[in-house]
């Protein structure tokens, strides 16, 4: 296992960040099994993992806490929060001062831990100043509650405005972002990916595997398999795109074998070719997707999230060997960089294109 700096932090994790949003009902319900495999990762070398309040509802902070018995001091410990955590409760979600405190507290006590090493922002949230959002979350890094706040899929232009409130309100910075890229989600190199460095940020990225397509699996004319990763929505009866609260998911399981749609029309053309880059290389495909993100100089780690021990254990290579420069060059042949193959993907899209009674104001 390789490790990194995360940003300007001084804290030191593994390149690969073991994810667990596959952990509890909305993937794998087996509680002893996923701590097996949380056991699994950590005697690998990962001592960074990450995971959500809104992840199967507290129930995937609760896997991970007894996982963390005894091994708590070794690990540097990520969450999140924003996402609604009730139907009914209209305050139990977003950043807002009101709600970040009670929000830490509930994840302390599932993760069964005094202190949470990285605590983050799951979203934007365009109903909240960041300045208050910012406030709340250094009073807790200062009550030692937290030790780093970081922000996830936030457009740099948020990246940016967030760093110059904490520098003129005196707030704690964020230390990272974590936005989703991969071989198919390449947008982030366009500005993100420099901003985050020029601030000094870390960068931890979601979605290396772009869910699945870039492990060989989703191929023209093959029936997609099953993923609890696409088939469950990560809130219950919520429109996102009315709440101002995220995005909108796409309708992957209707859409994942029909290439009538010309975006997923071009996801199958450049699998068969990174299939061929394989076999020609010697490099499965998901140390190439893997290794591709890795190769980014303003990359600390790609989060994998697996759901069982053999997908776990297939991508624990992910970081032995550096791809060399000629498949580098063949990646970019086959996604340009700076492209994201399928709009939307890129995490975020910003509410003044996506919204007409914005555009004109």
């Amino acid at each position: 296992m390789q490790y990194e700096t995360l940003g300007k932090s001084g804290v030191v994790v593994s390149r690969l960040c073991l994810g667990t949003m596959m952990f509890g009902a909305q993937g794998n319900p087996d509680h002893d099994d996923s701590v097996r495999i949380i056991h699994t990762a950590f005697d690998a070398g990962i001592n960074f993992v990450d995971s959500a309040d809104v992840y199967s509802y507290g129930e995937s902070e609760e896997i991970l806490g007894k996982a963390l018995k005894g091994r708590r001091d070794d690990i540097v410990v990520a969450t999140k929060l924003h996402h609604p955590m009730s139907d009914e409760v209209l305050n139990q979600r977003g950043s807002s001062r009101s709600w970040i405190p009670r929000a830490c507290e509930d994840s302390l006590r599932r993760l069964g831990t005094d202190y949470i090493d990285l605590y983050q922002v799951h979203r934007p949230d365009p109903l909240t100043d960041i300045d208050d959002t910012l406030g709340a979350l250094s009073d807790l890094v200062h009550q030692g509650k937290v030790r780093m706040i970081g922000c996830c899929t936030f457009p740099p232009s948020d990246i940016v405005d967030a760093w110059h409130v904490a520098e003129r309100r005196g707030h704690v910075h964020f230390s990272s972002n974590q936005p989703p890229y991969s071989l198919f989600v390449r947008g982030i190199e366009r500005e993100v990916l420099p901003v985050c460095r020029r601030l000094g940020m870390g960068v931890i990225s979601w979605s290396p595997l772009n869910s699945g397509w870039l492990t060989g699996r989703m191929r023209r004319g093959v029936e997609a398999p099953s993923s609890p990763r696409m088939a469950i929505p990560m809130n219950r009866a919520r429109d996102e795109t009315e709440s101002g609260f995220g995005q909108p998911r796409l309708p992957y399981p209707a859409m994942l074998i029909d290439d009538s749609f010309p975006p997923f029309a071009r996801k199958f053309d450049a699998v068969e070719e990174l299939l061929t880059l394989s076999a020609e290389s010697g490099i499965s495909m998901i140390d190439l997707a893997l290794g591709f993100v890795l190769a980014h100089p303003a990359l600390t780690s790609a989060i994998i999230g697996p759901r069982t021990m053999d997908q776990l254990t297939t991508q624990l290579g992910g970081t032995d060997t550096p791809l060399p420069a000629d498949v580098l060059d063949r990646l970019d042949a086959i996604v340009p960089p700076g492209t994201d193959v399928l709009p939307g993907e890129g995490g975020y899209q910003l509410r003044e294109f996506t919204e007409a009674s914005r555009r004109r104001r």
